[in-house]
């Protein structure tokens, strides 16, 4: 369990790092430390890309706030890095993050347990070939999503509503990844909830609903323009918001997630189903972020939210055990 204590932790605000999500981590990272430092918190900004990660240890700092995305941060690697030094962080551990990432593990985990996902087809490089290829929109049917199943903000994901379309998406993925995850489209509202806490004590937050442009809620419009509007309260059916928060928290406890995470779901516009599409274990704390947005219209503030999130720093090694 944390020891978090305001007036003798040091916090580091871990941000940036090396991921293709560097830009939006240190907008996160910043908004995060400000908010921090606004309670009364000593809290410094700490980027692994320029510090060697052991300069944590090095400079006594008893806690991290990991406001890292994607590679290097919210994979399982940075979380076993402070595993071994002993330092509590804030965040799911290292075996939920590291499967949380990978969007195929994620799904077939929650396959396993009779949770509602998308059908996909992954495909290892070695199996990349013209066959598979050709095979995937006879699986799938169109419209379909091609995505680097190890990446998170919509890079390199593509909707793909002809066949000719499907070659051009493959290659932007696997730009960013070898491994290659193509998704069944789910025509319907987009929606995402939060979920706080860890095992039974875990907790949905308000559902936001999603409007983009053209159903276009890419990299650019999630973070650098104001053309996507955000609803919360969702102005879904009280039942149905229930429904997706009950949902988001079984993805949730499935994974193992502990501290904070937030469930991607579609709603399908014919029968009003939910789809779970990812966990993000170490979501966006930015202006255009969901989680903050949230937790205001759960009577949440943007300092109070970090802070309770601080507050669950902790580590899964077993308490007592010397950091090395």
């Amino acid at each position: 369990m944390s020891t978090f204590n305001v007036g003798t932790s040091k916090v580091a605000v871990l941000m940036g790092g090396r991921s293709a999500e560097r830009e939006i981590s240190l907008l996160s990272g910043q908004g995060v430390l400000k908010a921090l430092q606004s309670v009364g918190v000593n809290a410094l900004s700490f980027d692994p890309a320029q510090q060697l990660i052991t300069q944590l240890k090095e400079q006594k700092f008893t806690h991290v706030f990991i406001a890292l995305h994607g590679r290097h941060g919210e994979d399982g690697t940075v979380q076993g890095a402070l595993e071994l030094m002993g330092i509590p962080y804030t965040g799911s551990g290292v075996m939920a993050s590291a499967i949380a990432i990978d969007k195929h593990m994620t799904k077939r985990i929650w396959r396993a347990e009779h949770l509602s996902t998308p059908s996909s087809v992954w495909l290892a490089p070695h199996q990349q070939t013209a066959d598979n290829i050709n095979a995937i929109t006879k699986q799938l049917g169109l419209p379909l999503m091609v995505k680097p199943p190890h990446e998170g903000s919509s890079i390199g994901i593509s909707k793909v509503t002809e066949q000719a379309q499907l070659l051009p998406a493959i290659a932007l993925a696997t730009k960013y990844d070898a491994d290659l995850l193509c998704e069944m489209f789910i025509e319907g509202d987009e929606v995402t909830c939060p979920v706080l806490g860890q095992g039974e004590d875990a907790v949905a937050l308000p559902v936001v609903k999603i409007v983009a442009p053209q159903g276009a809620y890419d990299y650019q419009n999630k973070y650098f323009t104001d053309a996507v509007s955000y609803h919360c309260p969702s102005g879904l059916p009280a039942e149905e918001e229930k429904n997706i928060q009950a949902l988001s928290v079984a993805a949730y406890k499935a994974l193992g997630c502990r501290g904070w995470a937030r469930a991607d779901v579609m709603i399908r516009a014919s029968d009003r189903q939910p789809f779970l599409l990812e966990m993000n274990t170490s979501p966006g704390m930015t202006s255009h972020s969901l989680v903050p947005m949230s937790a205001l219209a759960a009577g949440i503030s943007y300092p109070q939210l970090c802070l309770k999130i601080l507050s669950t720093a902790a580590l899964d090694s077993v308490a007592g055990v010397d950091a090395v």
